[in-house]
């Protein structure tokens, strides 16, 4: 039988029954061509003589003899492929380590461009063109170039691992299967290798979405960082103006202190001036009748000084000076200066300290506008949805299950089910009114009480003066201003709901602890008319930051 040929060839040189190249090609009765051994040997074998291409067959073997017009085609065609083998070769890459080198290749190895599972070797370009064109060797299982191709061989039979036993997990020949996997699910492999390969799948779509979940949580972790730095650059500029404002209290507290020392020093310094020149002048005083009695005491004439002793004028009026002293005393004074700096410094960075929390809270302002499906009948509302006061005239309005029948109060809009929410209603000129958040839930078409077990938190004015958060039991509210501005904050995953008086930059009341399961709702009641004295609207404000 021809060798394996290393050649680029045409079906017409190749022999259909080693399906390589000729060699001494003979000619059938048929018209058919043959490498000389190969249809030998096929007669030798056979009970009949047929042709293998047609299957005529022939009564008696026929004579063969070579060709010679196929014979001399076969060297020119040879001799062609050679010189284009030769090229190909040298424009193929080499194997380098770890690549699959060609089996077939003599001398400088080729790097392998596939490998034949039934064969089991690996083919450069060159020595796998008989795969792509002989039909029977186009049946084969092409694969990208493997190694150690022997061990898809069974070890134990020697016979290719075509079958895999599910039983045991592993891969079998057909023997194995016969011998000793009997009684087992044994399957194709290539039937199993499709399971497999839809396993793997599943898996590689689960795996991709994992990386999507971990690449969307580097996004969101992205996103914190920068909310971080948004957050930590507003801190730093509101603590900035806090120390600020703190340090500007100290400055002034020491130059109250200094100042307060000095005009204490100059007072004394006065005082003693004062002593000073009164002292000064009794002195003055005081030499004027020395020199008097020392004159008077020279006198020799004793009439004289007898008459002049009597009429010596009497000593001028002087003051006991034992007593008087000049001893400032700054005891305390520090003391009392730091006391009152501690105090104003309490004072101040609780007022900063509020107008900071309220910055912050206004940071999460949302707008909200009047839902007048829930209005009670009695309550007027703007247009835009933005003012509500109450009637004394009953509207005639369909009454839909979201409509509160029995209590004078409306809902916002939006609702709040995650995250912190704000928003600000002006209150100024009422005597009654309620306001707050209310659960979706809460009873629209009984009477209400204002509780937070019965799903709303509120607080209140009543008659005018009367503050009170809606608990239970209820707590009075001791307010130093009446709140013009009311900003109501609502942290859902904390539970907190708050309420801030924004002119003076107050906290008036949280509610804490709070177990939010529903959607929350901005709750809004105006209170009574009470015939004009408190026709004042519940206004929802746009907020400013200052």
């Amino acid at each position: 039988m021809a060798a394996a040929s290393n050649l680029q060839s045409e079906d017409q040189f190749l022999c259909s029954i080693c399906l390589d190249v000729f060699t001494d090609p003979v000619s059938t009765p048929c018209g058919h061509n043959f490498c000389k051994n190969c249809i030998n040997e096929h007669w030798n074998t056979s009970d009949q003589f047929l042709c293998p291409m047609c299957k005529k067959v022939f009564n008696t073997r026929p004579e063969l003899h070579v060709n010679t017009f196929i014979s001399e085609m076969v060297v020119q065609f040879r001799q062609s492929a050679q010189q284009k083998a030769s090229s190909s070769s040298s424009e193929q890459q080499v194997s380098k380590p770890g690549e699959v080198p060609c089996d077939f290749c003599t001398g400088t190895k080729l790097k392998a461009l596939k490998s034949c599972l039934v064969c089991l070797a690996s083919y450069c370009e060159t020595h796998l063109e008989p795969h792509l064109t002989a039909s029977r060797l186009k049946k084969h299982q092409l694969v990208d170039p493997v190694e150690n191709l022997e061990d898809r061989m069974c070890t134990k039979h020697d016979k290719p691992l075509e079958l895999f036993c599910k039983t045991d997990q592993t891969s079998v020949c057909m023997l194995c299967h016969v011998l000793d996997h009997k009684m087992h699910d044994v399957v194709p492999l290539k039937e199993e290798y499709e399971v497999k390969k839809a396993q793997l799948g599943k898996t590689e779509a689960e795996i991709q979405q994992m990386i999507q979940k971990r690449r969307l949580k580097i996004q969101e972790i992205k996103h914190s960082v920068d909310l971080s730095e948004e957050d930590a650059e507003r801190e730093i500029a509101e603590g900035v103006q806090v120390f600020t404002a703190l340090k500007e209290s100290v400055e002034r507290g020491q130059a109250n202190l200094i100042k307060t020392i000095k005009e204490k020093q100059k007072t004394t310094e006065k005082q003693a001036e004062d002593f000073i020149k009164e002292l000064e002048q009794e002195i003055s005083e005081l030499m004027k009748r020395r020199t008097e009695v020392e004159q008077l005491k020279r006198s020799e004439d004793h009439l004289h000084l007898l008459q002049s002793v009597q009429s010596l004028k009497a000593a001028p009026p002087t003051k006991d000076w034992t007593e008087v002293s000049v001893r400032p005393s700054y005891e305390g004074t520090v003391v009392k200066a730091v006391a009152q700096l501690e105090e104003t410094l309490s004072k101040e960075m609780k007022k900063l300290l509020a107008e900071a929390e309220l910055k912050r809270v206004q940071q999460y302002a949302v707008d909200v506008t009047l839902d007048p499906d829930t209005a009670y009948s009695r309550l007027i509302l703007s247009d835009d949805g933005k003012q509500v006061n109450h009637s004394d005239v009953k509207k005639n309005l369909p009454d839909n299950p979201d409509r509160f029948s029995n209590y004078f109060c409306v809902l916002g809009k939006q609702s709040f089910s995650s995250g912190r929410s704000y928003f600000e209603v002006q209150v100024k000129g009422k005597t009654d009114w309620s306001l707050g958040v209310a659960r979706e839930s809460i009873n629209r078409k009984g009477v209400i009480t204002l509780r937070p077990q019965d799903g709303n938190w509120t607080i209140w004015l009543k008659n005018g003066n009367e503050y009170k958060a809606a608990t239970n039991p209820r707590v009075s509210l001791s307010l130093k201003s009446r709140p013009q501005k009311v900003g109501v904050f609502v942290d859902y995953e904390e539970g907190l709901v708050s309420f801030y008086d924004v002119d003076a930059a107050a906290l008036i009341y949280s509610f804490t602890g709070c177990c939010f399961t529903e959607k929350l709702f901005p709750y809004f009641c105006p209170g009574f008319n009470y015939g004009g004295k408190n026709s004042a609207p519940l206004i929802i404000s746009p907020v400013r930051v200052n």
